[in-house]
């Protein structure tokens, strides 16, 4: 599978869909795929060793039973510590062979992740399946350096570019268009920054608009109308629904569609 082929809205779970399962572990991205999602979300950082790892904070104290800082611990000992209580932290060469079927959408937390990125992006099958995203853009520009082929969301001095040109009316750089897709997120403190007039403006640019972090089902129905081209969610029990009801849900290769509710309960119908 391809990173961002066919032209239905798409689905990711966020750190593997962080409202059901251990967030960023292999439980949490067999729970995602297990729902139908083709997409999920993971963040790497890198241990004292250079492995990459599948893990979103600094340190190890919020989510773990371990504590300090992840580039301090190595690889091995990082094997010890368990997210939740429960889940190992998987390295993301084991998170990419374990969901073969499924894409991945990467946040590069720290500029030494940059060279094990791009190295373990020379598999095909690994870069064909990976959109690298949360990241500066000179971050990018190295790392796109150092594997041509890698595709990429906009950095983030380019997506406030956007963000800033579209609420002002003003052109947009056209050397803007470093990304295919723009990761917009709902708001920044109180103030909302997705809009249509985004919307319009990303895709005259060829770049693609996902949103994220978004969990409540109006909110989702909203952003989809306004034509977003994905959704990052907590929740991929309920964009799942949501994508459904909208008739525009394609499922993980293999896996049908869930029953309809009015055949199994006639009465609800």
């Amino acid at each position: 599978m391809r990173y961002g082929a066919g032209r239905d809205p798409l689905a990711i779970a966020h750190r593997g869909g962080a409202s059901l399962a251990p967030e960023n572990t292999l439980a949490a991205f067999a729970m995602a795929t297990a729902l139908g999602l083709r997409y999920l979300e993971t963040d790497v950082r890198l241990t004292s060793d250079g492995e990459l790892v599948c893990f979103h904070d600094e340190t190890l104290d919020r989510c773990t039973t371990g504590w300090g800082r992840v580039d301090a611990v190595s690889a091995r000992r990082l094997r010890t510590v368990r997210v939740g209580g429960t889940e190992p932290i998987p390295t993301l060469a084991e998170a990419l062979e374990d969901r073969p079927e499924a894409c991945f959408t990467v946040d590069l937390k720290e500029r030494g992740a940059i060279a094990p990125m791009a190295r373990l992006l020379q598999r095909r099958d690994f870069a064909e399946r990976v959109c690298v995203a949360g990241a500066w853009d000179g971050w990018i520009e190295q790392l796109r350096s150092q594997a041509p082929h890698v595709r990429t969301a906009l950095g983030w001095r380019s997506l406030t570019t956007l963000i800033s040109a579209s609420k002002a009316g003003v052109p947009v750089p056209a050397a803007l268009v470093q990304g295919r897709f723009a990761h917009v997120p709902i708001r920044l403190g109180r103030m909302p920054i997705h809009s249509e007039k985004l919307v319009r403006r990303a895709h005259r640019l060829g770049i693609r608009v996902i949103v994220w972090t978004v969990d409540d089902p109006d909110l989702m129905h909203a952003l989809l109308d306004v034509g977003v081209d994905g959704l990052i969610t907590d929740r991929p029990d309920t964009l799942r629904e949501v994508m459904i009801a909208r008739g525009t849900w394609t499922p993980m290769r293999g896996l049908p569609l869930p029953p309809d509710p009015r055949e199994t309960h006639p009465a609800r119908a």
